[in-house]
């Protein structure tokens, strides 16, 4: 069946109404990374606030009147999740149009705007109950990143398969030892990061003078619970990265047909460690933070690909 599927997507692949999908569906994706990039400013900017704990509206008005720094910063958010509705909805509308019935990417697409939905509710909760900026909860900033990251999986999905690559038909279910590893890898990743996110909301909330004043912070046994967490974020992200590699070696070994993919995503797991260590020593400037989660997302991405291409590859998952 999965052969049946690839062979019917790849015959499709080279028409021009779905190739102009699949761009389309490429540019979602990129514009999304944009929103989670300046929604990742917000909070390192401390402008979570800006707008008060108003949601839909900016401090209880469409458009802010003489506005701060930080309301201007929270409203362009705002002004860029609200956009990216009609884009998403647009996709699946679009999905249905070039799609036929049952097919991968109209799943996927239905998905992406389902969770983007539940993405703005979360975003409306975390302003309403003002658990923003100094108020942040480690709970609902989890809660919060699991949901972007399945957004972002089900979006790179929308547009990975309308791109004619092998996409599995309804009936089926992975399984075998590449499934369970590719399960475990993007738990592992997304583990990781969680405890970016909480690492990262620490940087903001408590700053240090340098690498040895944070270390002190971090392992103060009276320390706040998002400098306790922060701690462990590097031995997570060590932890991840072995297991990663293994990964990536154990599939492009086994699977001649995703060692590309196996490597690519291997590149984004140095790049994205490297850019930990940096952000680290450099106690984590706002700048430096943009480029280590524009890499970790560039990571699940690729990640995402690698995981979805092992079940329409060399004849289906082990």
């Amino acid at each position: 069946m999965v052969k049946a599927q690839a062979a019917s997507s790849a015959a499709q692949a080279g028409s021009p109404p779905r190739d102009r999908f699949a761009r389309y569906a490429w540019g979602v994706l990129a514009y999304n990374v944009a929103v989670i990039l300046w929604g990742a400013y917000v909070r390192a900017s401390g402008s979570g606030a800006g707008c008060g704990n108003h949601w839909p509206l900016c401090n209880g008005v469409v458009t802010p009147h003489s506005p701060t720094v930080a309301t201007l910063i929270e409203f362009t958010h705002r002004a860029m999740t609200g956009l990216d509705t009609p884009l998403v909805a647009l996709l699946a509308i679009w999905a249905f149009r070039a799609f036929p019935r049952r097919h991968a990417v109209r799943r996927a697409a239905v998905l992406s705007a389902v969770f983007l939905v539940i993405e703005a509710l979360i975003g409306a909760a975390l302003v309403l109950l003002e658990r923003v900026a100094r108020n942040a909860s480690a709970y609902w900033q989890s809660m919060h990143l699991i949901n972007t990251l399945t957004l972002l999986a089900f979006l790179t999905l929308t547009a990975w398969w309308a791109a004619g690559k092998p996409a599995p038909e309804f009936e089926y279910f992975p399984r075998g030892r590449a499934a369970w590893m590719a399960a475990v890898s993007l738990a592992v990743v997304a583990l990781l990061s969680v405890s970016g996110a909480i690492a990262a909301l620490g940087d903001t909330l408590f700053p240090a003078a340098s690498l040895a004043a944070g270390l002190a912070q971090d392992w103060d046994p009276a320390a706040n619970i998002f400098l306790r967490l922060r701690a462990l974020h590097p031995l997570i992200a060590a932890g991840a990265g072995a297991w990663l590699l293994f990964f990536a070696v154990s599939m492009a070994s086994r699977r001649p047909g995703v060692r590309t993919l196996a490597w690519t995503m291997t590149a984004c797991l140095g790049a994205q460690l490297l850019a930990g260590a940096v952000n680290l020593v450099l106690l984590a400037p706002v700048w430096m933070q943009m480029v280590h989660l524009l890499l970790a997302d560039l990571l699940w991405i690729s990640l995402v690909v690698l995981c979805a291409s092992l079940g329409g590859i060399a004849g289906g998952i082990e």
